[in-house]
C-alpha cells in the first residue's frame, strides 16, 4: 500500500527522522497530485489541496508521521556575474523580459543553459561560466515561490484564473 501526504513542511526542520528522500529537478518541484517513486520502490501519493514549489530541503509529511525530504537534483545552469550590483539588476531585467526562470541571489544569476542567451549576457559585459547544481528560480508575479496553503486565485479582465 502506498504512502499517503496531505502536508508539506518548509523549510523541513532538521529534527525530523526522515524516511526517504526524493530527488527531483526543479521543473518536477511543481506539484499538486502525483505519485512519487522511492528508491526503494515505495510509492508516495502526493494529494495537495493546491499546486506548491517544493524547495530542496522542503518535507513531505506522510500518513504515518514518518517524513520524506524534498532534494534538488543538480542541473546544468549558467552561473552569471554581473561587474557590480546595478550590473546584476541590469542582467535580471533583461532575463525578466525574456520571460526565463533565473534564481537571483546577491552576486550572481542563476539559469538554465541556453547558447543564444550566453551570447546577449556576454554582450551586455556578464561572466558567464557553465556549473552544475541544484535550481531554485524564483516565481513569476503570477506564482508564490512557496504556497503552502495560500490562494492562488487571480482575477484577469472579469474573469478567475486558478493556478494549479
Amino acid at each position: 500500500m502506498p504512502y499517503r501526504s496531505t502536508q508539506v513542511l518548509s523549510p523541513g526542520p532538521a529534527d525530523k527522522t526522515i524516511l526517504h528522500t526524493i530527488a527531483l529537478a526543479h521543473d518536477q518541484r511543481h506539484l499538486r497530485r502525483k505519485l512519487l517513486h522511492l528508491d526503494n520502490d515505495d510509492v508516495v501519493m502526493l494529494d495537495l489541496k493546491e499546486a506548491v514549489m517544493l524547495a530542496d530541503g522542503d518535507l513531505l509529511v506522510l500518513d504515518t508521521g514518518e517524513y520524506v525530504r524534498i532534494s534538488a537534483i543538480p542541473e546544468a545552469l549558467y552561473d552569471i556575474r554581473p561587474r557590480d550590483p546595478l550590473h546584476l539588476i541590469e542582467l535580471a531585467w533583461h532575463l525578466g523580459n525574456r520571460h526565463l526562470a533565473a534564481e537571483i541571489r546577491q552576486d550572481r544569476i542563476l539559469i538554465q543553459r541556453d547558447a543564444v542567451i550566453k551570447v546577449m549576457l556576454e554582450g551586455l559585459g556578464a561572466t558567464v561560466a557553465e556549473v552544475t547544481e541544484p535550481f531554485q528560480p524564483m516565481r513569476g508575479a503570477y506564482h508564490s515561490g512557496h504556497s503552502h496553503g495560500h490562494d492562488h486565485g487571480h482575477a484577469h479582465g472579469g474573469h478567475h484564473h486558478a493556478h494549479d
